[in-house]
């Protein structure tokens, strides 16, 4: 690392081998002259901005001209967003007139505020997607959904899939969730920065710190969460699970939680859930990377209970620190899992109990399946590998567009 510790491709050598590393950066000198930008909805909360910050600066540090913009949006537009992000992971919607007026409107604003011009244009989940419609595209367009596709509400999935089939290719995490579509789906999963704030080293005398700083006691086993305050995270469910655990064995429940900028519903899941505090449940919302990385540090097991999940970081995150994961038993929570090996996968509140009261009773099964975790994101789950199909990606439009000068 240099530059005020930027990370740097080589930093990733140790962890991945030099091989690697030499095939990545020449793969990268051939698109250094392009201009590429990337478009979501928030620089703030959750794991596409977490995404987009690491895997933007590292491509830069490449030598590529990458850019990232976002778009903007009143409360009414991403109310209707929310409400179509649920209806694209399975929930209802009534897809009114005025909602399509409101989605509508506030994209060709966008549009007016946001010149791309660029080379290639990669747009991220369903926010800004009828982007496309009002551009020239001087390049590839590619649209990337963070979102699980597995069983979307069909009236909306009927009204965007329109959009996407103007994109010259999709990216979905897995092949689960694989659309009827005339453009091409190109399936890669998302990955860890292990640089980052959030999963770099810290010494247990820098995890006792920021936890104490947090009023967070560590004189019980700590059960933790980590997640947006979104029902899909299933955050009553850990609870509940929580409950019928400490009935058995003395232990704490943490969960860390934000709201991101785009999530109008996080606020109220986050009020609905204090009532349930006590001195062994504590709830935070609380934007702090340090602390993320010490809570999973410290945790004796980390949970994510998810009821949908795109792909979900938090998983790969605490399995890189070495800490066993209990993840609901969807989507890309799926792909990270390997049921009784590295992690267990979940499809109850009981079993979920079942499994934390295991690993807290048999603390060298705990210790082994930690050790497996951690491999598993080194060998799959690591930065490198996504920037990597990126770049295959973009070098395979040379065929189609003449991209390069």
């Amino acid at each position: 690392m240099d530059h005020y510790g930027l990370v740097e491709i080589e930093d990733y050598e140790r962890l991945i081998g030099a091989e690697t590393v030499a095939r990545i950066k020449a793969k990268a000198k051939l698109l250094e002259d392009l201009r590429i930008v990337n478009v979501n909805s928030t620089y703030y909360g959750g794991g596409v901005s977490q995404l987009l910050s690491s895997t933007t600066l590292l491509m830069n540090r490449l030598g590529l001209r990458v850019g990232w913009r976002t778009i903007h949006g009143s409360p009414d537009f991403f109310s209707v967003t929310k409400k179509m992000h649920n209806a694209l992971q399975g929930g209802d919607i009534n897809w009114s007139e005025r909602k399509q007026e409101i989605y509508e409107r506030e994209v060709y604003e966008n549009s007016l505020l946001n010149h791309l011009t660029h080379d290639i244009v990669v747009v991220h989940d369903p926010q800004p997607l009828p982007l496309i419609k009002y551009y020239r595209k001087g390049g590839p367009w590619i649209w990337r959904c963070h979102i699980d596709l597995g069983a979307p509400n069909q009236e909306l999935w009927s009204y965007l899939a329109p959009y996407v089939e103007r994109y010259d290719a999709a990216i979905l995490s897995s092949t689960d969730y694989t659309q009827d579509l005339i453009t091409p789906q190109v399936f890669f999963m998302p990955a860890i920065d292990p640089f980052s704030a959030v999963n770099k080293d810290m010494s247990d005398d820098e995890v006792a710190g920021r936890l104490s700083h947090h009023g967070i006691p560590t004189d019980l086993p700590l059960i933790v969460q980590v997640s947006r305050f979104d029902t899909w995270k299933d955050p009553q469910g850990v609870i509940d699970a929580f409950n019928i655990v400490r009935q058995e064995m003395p232990c704490r429940l943490v969960l860390l939680g934000n709201v991101a900028t785009d999530d109008p519903e996080g606020p109220q899941v986050y009020e609905s859930l204090l009532g349930q505090q006590s001195d062994d449940i504590i709830i935070i919302s609380y934007q702090d990377m340090a602390l993320v990385n010490g809570l999973q540090r410290k945790a004796a097991v980390v949970l994510q209970k998810s009821l949908r999940e795109g792909f979900g970081l938090t998983v790969s995150e605490a399995m890189w620190k070495g800490t066993p994961v209990i993840g609901g038993d969807v989507g890309g929570i799926k792909l990270q899992i390997k049921d009784g090996e590295n992690g267990f996968l979940v499809s109850s509140v009981e079993q979920a109990a079942e499994r934390i009261a295991s690993l807290l009773k048999d603390p060298d099964m705990a210790h082994e399946m930690g050790l497996k975790a951690r491999e598993t994101v080194r060998k799959k789950f690591l930065l490198s590998r996504y920037l990597e199909q990126y770049l295959d990606l973009f070098n395979s439009f040379e065929t189609v567009y003449r991209i390069r000068p």
